[in-house]
C-alpha cells in the first residue's frame, strides 16, 4: 500500500493545471488524488458529456466585492463546502481501498498516512481540513491566505507554509493581516513538525503548470522589468516540488 496525498487547486481552477506537482509526488511513491467538484470548479465534464459550470455562490472571488463582515461570512461558507468535498473524497477512497470494483485500488491505499495540500484557496482548504479532520497526518499551504476556524483553533499536526514572498493581495493592510494569521497558526504548530519557506521572487500564479510553461526569455524579461516575477517559472516550480515531496517524505 502507498501513502495518499489529496491535492487541491487554486480558486476554481481545474486540477489538471497542477500536473507537475502531482507527477512529482507520484514519482516518489505516493498515490495522488486531485479532484474537481461540480458547480465549484470552472467546469466539470461527466462521462455522458454533461458539463457542470461553476455557480456564483461557489465563486470565492465574488466574496471580495462585499463589505468586510459579509466578505468573511461568504468566504467561510464557500470554504466549509469545499472542505467537506475533501472529507467526501476520502470517504470514497476508503471504500475503494476495501473493495474497488476494478481491483486497482483494493488494499493499495494506506489510509493511515494521508497528506493534504493545495495552492491559494486550495491551501486554505488544506489548512482548514487538517485542523478539523484527524485523517490528515500532514499538510501544506502553498501561498494561500487562511480562512475559517483554523485561525483560532490552530493545527496540531505537521504543517508547512510555502508563501511566494510576494502574494497577490491588493493592500498592505491585507498583507499584514494574512501574515499575522499565518504567524499565529505557525506559532502553535508542533515545534518538531512545522516549516515555513518563502520562495524569494516567486509569483503567486506560477505555482501551477504555468510556471513550467513560462520559458520565453522575452516574456520573462518583460515580467521582471515590471516586477511581476523575480525568478524563472521552471525554477520556481522546481523548488516547489522539492519542498512538497520532501515535507511529505519527512512526515
Amino acid at each position: 500500500s502507498y501513502p495518499l496525498v489529496i491535492m487541491r487547486a487554486g480558486a476554481s481552477v481545474e486540477v489538471w493545471n497542477y500536473s507537475t506537482l502531482a507527477e512529482d509526488l507520484a514519482s516518489h511513491g505516493y498515490v495522488v488524488v486531485g479532484f474537481d467538484a461540480p458547480y465549484r470548479t470552472y467546469s466539470v465534464v461527466f462521462p455522458d458529456g454533461r458539463v457542470m459550470r461553476r455557480t456564483p455562490e461557489n465563486n470565492p472571488e465574488l466574496c471580495e466585492d462585499q463589505e468586510q463582515a459579509q466578505q468573511a461570512r461568504c468566504v467561510n461558507k464557500v470554504l466549509t463546502a469545499w472542505t467537506a468535498d475533501i472529507a467526501f473524497v476520502l470517504d470514497q477512497l476508503e471504500r475503494l481501498n476495501v473493495s474497488d470494483p476494478t481491483g486497482k485500488f483494493t488494499g493499495r491505499l494506506d489510509m493511515t498516512r494521508v497528506g493534504v495540500f493545495g495552492h491559494s484557496f486550495g491551501g486554505a482548504q488544506a489548512a482548514q481540513f487538517c485542523s478539523l479532520d484527524s485523517r490528515c497526518k500532514a499538510g501544506i499551504d502553498v501561498d494561500g491566505s487562511l480562512h475559517g476556524s483554523v485561525i483560532q483553533a490552530g493545527i496540531h499536526k505537521p504543517f508547512m507554509f510555502l508563501p511566494s514572498g510576494q502574494g497577490d493581495f491588493s493592500s498592505d493592510a491585507e498583507i499584514r493581516q494574512i501574515q499575522a494569521d499565518i504567524q499565529s497558526v505557525y506559532d502553535r504548530l508542533p515545534e518538531d513538525g512545522r516549516l515555513r519557506i518563502s520562495i524569494r521572487g516567486a509569483n503567486h500564479f506560477l505555482f501551477s503548470d504555468d510556471g513550467a510553461l513560462l520559458k520565453s526569455h522575452i516574456v520573462l524579461r518583460t515580467l521582471r522589468a515590471f516586477g511581476v516575477v523575480g525568478i524563472d517559472g521552471p525554477r520556481q516550480l522546481a523548488v516547489t516540488v522539492y519542498c512538497v515531496h520532501s515535507f511529505f517524505d519527512a512526515y
